[in-house]
């Protein structure tokens, strides 16, 4: 019973995992600069965007959405749209803490992790039915 939902809900459940895997550099990465090195806001965020951006094209293609092809072809798609859909949710990310943390003046680790809930919705969509759709 459980195998079956697991093999059902796969790419789900390891999406939700690596998911998570890339949000907790997101967030370590960027409390480590903010909070620990007293980098600006901004710059730290986008440092930890990056870091997790990276972290994530690398598990999502190779564990979650088994594109295990390397060509030119492949990687043409889904290089330029995986990094432009992070790009936008990036973007995304970084005006609600620009006007959360920056603007409104509110905990920056609270609206960190909010922020971090709608990115991981959106990215797995994109990744899902965009970039790594699986040709039926």
């Amino acid at each position: 019973m459980i195998k079956v939902l697991y093999e059902k809900y796969k790419s789900v459940i390891l999406y939700l995992f690596f998911g998570g895997c890339t949000t907790l550099v997101n967030i370590v990465t960027y409390n480590s600069l903010y909070y620990l090195c007293h980098v600006t806001n901004i710059v730290s965020n986008i440092i930890a965007w990056i870091l997790s951006v990276l972290f994530a094209f690398i598990t999502n293609k190779i564990w979650v959405f088994e594109s295990k092809k390397f060509d030119l072809k492949i990687l043409s798609h889904e290089i330029p749209t995986f990094f432009g859909a992070r790009l936008v949710t990036g973007l995304m990310d970084l005006a609600i803490m620009f006007v959360s943390v920056d603007v409104l003046h509110l905990n920056a680790m609270l609206w960190k992790i909010i922020s971090n809930i709608l990115v991981i919705v959106l990215n797995y969509v994109a990744s899902k039915f965009i970039i790594f759709k699986k040709d039926d």
